[in-house]
């Protein structure tokens, strides 16, 4: 049975609080392969950075570029949702990367911080997500989050941000999508099994993204993506090199019209 999203009261949580969890918005059975297959690739740059200064540790950028699993969640419907009512139907990704929480450690996101560093009143420029691959619970790093942060360009003291931070505990397969001004803290894993999740930074279309993705992903990647996919990636937000390219066809040219 396909689980019921009641959208309207995720919409609601997110303009008061900042933040809500949706249940259910990957398929149970895809959790244990995209997880083994982020375990695969955080031993992999731990092995590459190895001797090396690498403050992102247990942080893996670019899922898309790793895996097909990683790059079939780029069109997953139920996230589309949400972002096209929070960014509009032409939001793209600004970044895809892991908060994997290490046995006994941490990762970079544990510090009070925000997603997007602007603040524009009644303006929503950036979301983020967060999809457990793995029960978020007090002992493996649950999240702290600032009900109505958002709302606000001050920034919190550690004091406010301790005694008003609400943790959210998703369970593999759920959701956490925010507004990426609310401030949060990814928590410390005391367990001895590593905690993974997926992450993504959401932007509007005019907006540069982190990384060149319609250059950096292969094309045999993109092939197998639908529309949404490669919106998504920025392909219909390229723009020219060249005069040819400027003068091309309007169905052809690598910026499309109506994206916002």
């Amino acid at each position: 049975m396909k689980p019921e999203h009641p959208m309207q009261s995720h919409l609601d949580d997110l303009d008061r609080d900042g933040f809500t969890v949706v249940r259910e918005v990957l398929p149970a059975a895809d959790i244990p392969e995209l997880r083994a297959k982020l375990q695969a690739c955080v031993e992999e740059d731990l092995r590459a950075w190895e001797g090396r200064d690498y403050p992102d540790r247990w942080m893996v950028h670019n899922l898309m570029v790793r895996d097909d699993a990683f790059a079939r969640v780029l069109e997953n419907p139920v996230l589309h949702a949400y972002l096209s009512a929070t960014l509009g139907d032409t939001c793209i990704i600004y970044a895809y990367t892991s908060s994997s929480m290490p046995p006994h450690g941490t990762n970079y996101s544990n510090r009070i911080h925000v997603d997007c560093p602007r603040f524009i009143p009644g303006y929503v420029t950036n979301m983020g997500v967060t999809i457990a691959l793995d029960d978020f619970t007090e002992e493996n790093g649950a999240t702290y989050l600032l009900p109505g942060s958002h709302l606000s360009p001050d920034v919190p003291s550690e004091e406010r941000f301790f005694a008003e931070a609400r943790r959210v505990f998703p369970k593999a397969g759920d959701a956490i999508v925010f507004n990426a001004r609310t401030w949060h803290l990814g928590g410390m894993n005391r367990t001895d099994r590593a905690r993974h999740a997926l992450t993504m930074n959401v932007c509007r279309s005019y907006m540069r993204q982190r990384f060149d993705y319609p250059r950096l992903v292969p094309p045999e990647v993109v092939a197998r993506l639908g529309e949404v996919g490669r919106r998504f990636l920025g392909f219909n937000v390229r723009v020219p090199t060249s005069l040819e390219e400027y003068y091309l066809p309007a169905d052809q040219r690598l910026y499309q019209s109506g994206q916002g």
